[in-house]
């Protein structure tokens, strides 16, 4: 296990437990009581924890970690979405994207494919994505206003309106926090559910993009319905009873 996939694991049994011993670190991430302690202390220093005597308590963990530290979950099934989901661009084309790990690895994949190097634009809320993709001369950024959400780089709020009302998207690439047949797709934060909303609206094709592990799943804030999505890029785990579920509710699904 690497040093973020422990980081990683490492926080998310804080924000579960509120409070973790060293032993009991060490025991479920089978390794040794050292390397929890240096854990610990790296991620003190970056006050994402608080070191206790003999452990740690949760400090500034919430249910959505921040995008660093979740960049290794399901790493492999999403770089094989993005490839999938880049397939669907054409060139010159105006893509939205959203913030997330699924659509930075995307905007990854859009940026280094040979058949898009005439050109093509990116409208994004996420400051990584538009931070990574600047220097990429081929590469046109548009970036909303809003403020800045330390847990995932996103800007929210109203300012991000301003923008989004004078554009036209070909195609709007959407990471979510969880997608359901009656739902439709959600967010963890309803700040990034609204301006994931109004992101989509102004796209005349709607691809979300999400490992399987979210396919079935509900968030706090909706979305936007099911019967604005019109494809959804996945990974091969995705069972098929879920795949014909969201095929019968007018979604295509990819596979990857």
């Amino acid at each position: 296990m690497s040093r973020y996939d422990r980081w990683n694991a490492i926080l998310e049994l804080l924000a579960q437990e509120g409070r973790l011993s060293v032993e009991e670190a060490a025991q479920a991430l089978d390794v040794s009581t050292a390397t929890i302690r240096r854990d610990f202390d790296q991620l003190a220093q970056q006050q994402m924890l608080m070191r206790t005597r003999g452990g740690a308590v949760a400090q500034s963990v919430s249910y959505d970690l921040p995008l660093r530290y979740k960049t290794a979950r399901h790493g492999s099934e999403k770089q094989r979405i993005a490839e999938a989901a880049a397939e669907l661009v054409k060139p010159g084309a105006v893509i939205g994207l959203n913030g997330g790990t699924t659509t930075s690895e995307l905007a990854r994949v859009l940026a280094t494919r040979a058949t898009l190097d005439s050109g093509f634009t990116i409208v994004t809320n996420a400051l990584n994505i538009a931070a990574e993709l600047t220097v990429r001369r081929h590469v046109k950024i548009v970036v909303t206003g809003g403020v800045a959400r330390q847990q995932s780089y996103e800007l929210i709020g109203p300012l991000a309106s301003g923008v989004l009302e004078q554009v036209t998207l070909d195609v709007a690439f959407l990471g979510v926090d969880g997608l359901d047949v009656e739902l439709g797709a959600s967010a963890d934060h309803e700040g990034e559910a609204s301006v994931n909303h109004l992101l989509i609206t102004r796209a005349a094709r709607v691809v979300v993009v999400a490992d399987s592990s979210k396919i079935g799943k509900k968030a706090f804030s909706r979305i936007c319905p099911i019967e604005q999505i019109d494809t959804l890029v996945t990974d091969a785990q995705l069972p098929d009873l879920a795949a014909t579920r969201l095929s019968d509710a007018g979604v295509t699904v990819i596979r990857a």
